[in-house]
């Protein structure tokens, strides 16, 4: 948020616009602007890049990081991976998170009749991508995970409580998103949405993999 009222005011002054005519190319009275500017009030992400398309710049592409620690970059690592920082990995279906893959992860530059993604993480497994749907992991409050979201799953992370996972039991169909917990020695899966119920993680459960990052592009 302050980045995004350092880059707009400093936008602002170059282009000379006041908040009276920041506010009229947005469709919003100049208080308002002046809410987000001076944070008394939080824009959303799409009122966010609102802002940013009145003043002729790109939309926001926010990343939420839930980074795992990476293995050497340099130790065994092909040298066209090496040189390349991005990676690309397949979006699956919840249906069939799992589906057959490429044995090692691609990187940039690589042709795929699939759809692909990319990112700097280099995955340790055979890692995908899932889009987010549903709001059970949009928290009220800290880390939350929107609908319309893409998360990056590696199946070859431990999955310890503490962890957001991918998860299915024996009997369903699709997998599910949440976040690995233990109390009195039990463990549970939990939404970060507190309107959502926490389940028992039970031998019929398994673990898919582990969401390593979380991106939304605007």
């Amino acid at each position: 948020m302050d980045k995004w009222i350092e880059l707009v005011k400093a936008k602002m002054s170059e282009l000379k616009v006041t908040q009276v005519e920041l506010g009229e190319r947005v469709g919003m009275s100049q208080g308002g602007i002046g809410h987000w500017l001076n944070k008394r009030r939080e824009p959303g992400v799409d009122e966010m890049n609102r802002v940013l398309k009145a003043l002729g710049m790109d939309f926001l592409e926010v990343a939420l990081v839930i980074r795992e620690p990476q293995p050497d970059a340099d130790e065994g690592m092909p040298l066209a991976q090496k040189y390349n920082p991005y990676f690309r990995y397949p979006v699956n279906d919840w249906r069939e998170p799992l589906q057959v893959r490429e044995a090692e992860p691609a990187y940039a530059g690589v042709q795929d009749k699939r759809r692909f993604e990319l990112t700097d993480y280099h995955a340790r497994g055979a890692a995908f991508w899932l889009l987010v749907t549903g709001d059970s992991m949009m928290a009220p409050s800290g880390p939350s995970i929107a609908e319309g979201m893409l998360i990056l799953v590696d199946p070859a992370l431990e999955a310890v409580p503490g962890k957001l996972v991918i998860a299915q039991w024996a009997d369903s169909e699709e997998a599910i998103f949440r976040k690995l917990i233990e109390e009195g020695g039990q463990r549970y899966l939990l939404p970060l949405n507190p309107t959502w119920p926490k389940a028992l993680f039970t031998d019929a459960c398994r673990i898919i993999g582990v969401v390593v990052q979380a991106t939304a592009r605007y």
